[in-house]
């Protein structure tokens, strides 16, 4: 849930949440910044000195990993900014943004660089030499992605345990663009070490560029489908993605546990930011109150939800008669 929430008054209930769980996912970036940074100078000297296209094609996609870091960082500094009189959801979406960006950024430098190159090999091959260096490279860098991929995956384990889901699908829908990205960035980053040095050794060991020229261009292919993925995600969230069925349920559960709530009858949750989201509803109330006094309890339930760390902003309206009341599809 968002660490030290902020709030503005409005004429509706309205809070925007600052961040979610901002520092770990600001240390999670960090430590995949540094590891990419490094690597992509060590990546980059040796597809220098050794003139593999699989290592020029990795030094590209840690270069282009290293940039997209710096859009996550914006990202999440800007997205925690507080609410204004001309943003009252706050800045929330901004995290997608950038986001977008930084994939975007993957796709046409990282893929597009490298299948661009190994065409060009295959093309026009050249043998490669110190092979050695290229080794040991690949060997520090697999050391150092794995620290950032172990970094990315922990905290993708305390979401999953939060909202009970496994890692995999935690990744794929949480509503924190720079955990997915960092996630998916290093595990392509991992296979991609591995296909560098499957082309390498293929070279070294049948003294044809055609392997590692192939190496090249697999390794922008998986950046390119790895960079679609993303972009994909995070259009969905731009647009307004609907919260998971279990969510829903929590949400409706928890609006049906409140004393002066006796139905929900419609609901919808949309994201306005990571783990943010707007909650509009119909209820039924108890008893048989006059409008004013209704308008009143409104009120107050509206700001009792509010106050939930990851609401950012509640409408509620009294059902009307006759509608079917809404329960959760899943068991508490």
């Amino acid at each position: 849930m968002p660490d030290s929430p902020q709030s503005v008054e409005e004429p509706r209930s309205v809070r925007v949440v600052a961040s979610e769980h901002g520092g770990e996912s600001t240390l999670t970036v960090v430590v995949a910044f540094v590891a990419n940074l490094l690597i992509a100078i060590a990546k980059s000297a040796a597809a220098v000195l050794t003139g593999s296209a699989s290592m020029l094609a990795e030094a590209v996609h840690s270069w282009a990993d290293a940039g997209n870091e710096v859009f996550l960082l914006v990202a999440d500094k800007r997205s925690r900014r507080p609410a204004d009189a001309d943003h009252p959801m706050g800045f929330g979406r901004e995290a997608y943004v950038w986001s977008m960006f930084a994939a975007i950024g993957l796709f046409a430098v990282g893929a597009g660089v490298s299948v661009v190159h190994g065409i060009q090999e295959l093309v026009h091959p050249e043998p490669a030499e110190n092979l050695g260096i290229a080794y040991a490279v690949l060997g520090v860098a697999f050391v150092l992605e794995g620290i950032s991929f172990l970094q990315a995956v922990r905290q993708a384990r305390a979401g999953a345990r939060a909202s009970r889901q496994d890692v995999l699908d935690h990744v794929v829908g949480t509503s924190d663009p720079t955990l997915r990205a960092v996630v998916a960035e290093d595990a392509a980053a991992l296979v991609g070490l591995v296909v560098a040095f499957a082309g390498v050794l293929a070279h070294q060991l049948t003294g044809s560029a055609v392997p590692d020229a192939v190496g090249s261009i697999v390794i922008g292919v998986l950046l390119g489908v790895v960079a679609v993925v993303l972009i994909d995600r995070n259009r969905r969230f731009l647009v307004g993605e609907v919260k998971r069925p279990e969510v829903r349920d929590a949400a409706l559960r928890a609006l049906l546990a409140l004393p002066d709530v006796d139905r929900v009858t419609y609901l919808r949750l949309e994201f306005v930011g990571p783990r943010s989201v707007y909650l509009v509803a119909a209820v039924d109330l108890t008893g048989d109150d006059v409008e004013s006094s209704v308008a009143l309890r409104l009120d107050v339930i509206e700001r009792h939800v509010v106050a939930h760390p990851a609401v950012a902003g509640a409408v509620l309206t009294v059902s009307a008669p006759g509608e079917p009341a809404l329960s959760p599809s899943s068991p508490s």
